[in-house]
């Protein structure tokens, strides 16, 4: 069993983990194409959250046996073949997009379905459900997909600046009602009232609260999320938004390099502290510069800095627990 497959055992018999298994995104460029190969399981359980309230979700998953949410990031270079396999564990139909490059059609309940698709077009992308949209995606189907250009190791698209790693960020809020609705196979009909904020399925363990620093349940060092680096280790974040809550993005010490906006290269490259994320699968791409923080007298080059959401709600677990929420952290080394 993978190291981030055990958090909690359902009432459904599924170990679950809101995660994939990888920490920032591992990228060794080729100079040829080649075939990529992955099996997601379409799986379902209850969720014990911080505040002991059962929440019901589904991943593309890793094993039968577990729940990935997200689904574990996949990052392939320009022109590879890439198959997936898709198998659907459910009762319910369920399908597999990204968009501009694959779509499965409808997956029915037991079915299996093996796709392939050449992958095109460098940038940022969801995998994710499209069928009864939005609640699949946001109920936890969905994971980051990355293209590659070829021959461009360290750029996101050709002529862009450079970085020298990269993580997702996926953004997403619950509401416990609504994912009792999905279960029950009823579409929601209650005022919209998110009560938990994850980044990566994770939330923020403060210190002293009980899971704090253990990276399979603390977002503020879980190694999908935590920056990490020294002075030059420029990283770049894939960022989504799969809730239904707008947010907006703010990083500390340094401001990001904007560069996309929902998929589209931007114009000029603005450096932002705060950038706007739209709910319901906005998305933008931004380096993280680790510079010398201006700000800082004397000049320092370790340290930790925040990450957080500017929405106070976002911050929060079941309405009350304070920095519970949509959290990480940044670690000059």
């Amino acid at each position: 069993m993978k190291r981030r497959d055990f958090l909690k055992v359902s009432s459904a018999g599924l170990v679950t983990a809101f995660s994939g298994a990888s920490a920032l995104l591992g990228w060794s460029p080729r100079a040829h194409a080649a075939t990529i190969s992955k099996t997601f399981y379409i799986t379902d359980a209850t969720v014990t959250m911080i505040t002991g309230e059962s929440v019901y979700l589904r991943g593309f998953s890793s094993s039968t046996s577990t729940l990935n949410v997200p689904g574990e990031s996949m990052v392939v270079q320009e022109g590879d073949t890439v198959n997936i396999k898709v198998v659907n564990t459910l009762s319910t139909p369920h399908s597999f997009v990204i968009d501009g490059m694959v779509d499965s059609g409808t997956i029915s309940a037991g079915q299996t379905k093996n796709l392939s698709f050449t992958a095109k077009n460098p940038g940022s992308y969801l995998y994710y459900d499209k069928l009864n949209a939005p609640y699949n995606t946001m109920i936890g189907l969905h994971g980051g997909f990355a293209v590659m250009p070829l021959n461009k190791p360290n750029q996101l698209y050709s002529g862009s600046p450079t970085f020298v790693q990269q993580y997702f960020w996926i953004f997403n809020d619950i509401d416990p009602v609504w994912t009792a609705a999905i279960k029950a196979g009823r579409t929601p009909s209650t005022a919209y009232t998110p009560r938990y904020f994850t980044i990566n399925g994770l939330g923020a363990r403060p210190p002293g609260a009980p899971g704090s620093h253990d990276p399979n349940v603390d977002g503020l060092v879980d190694p999908r999320s935590a920056l990490r680096g020294s002075i030059g280790d420029r990283a770049l974040i894939r960022v989504f938004n799969v809730g239904r809550a707008d947010q907006s993005v703010h990083t500390h010490a340094n401001h990001m390099e904007w560069l996309t906006e929902n998929g589209v290269k931007r114009a000029d490259i603005w450096n932002k502290d705060c950038i706007y994320i739209e709910g319901n699968m906005g998305a933008f791409d931004a380096i993280y510069p680790f510079e010398i923080p201006s700000d800082s007298w004397p000049h320092v080059t370790t340290g930790e800095y925040p990450m957080h959401l500017h929405t106070e709600m976002s911050q929060t677990a079941g309405g009350g627990y304070y920095m519970f929420g949509a959290m990480t952290d940044i670690y000059f080394e």
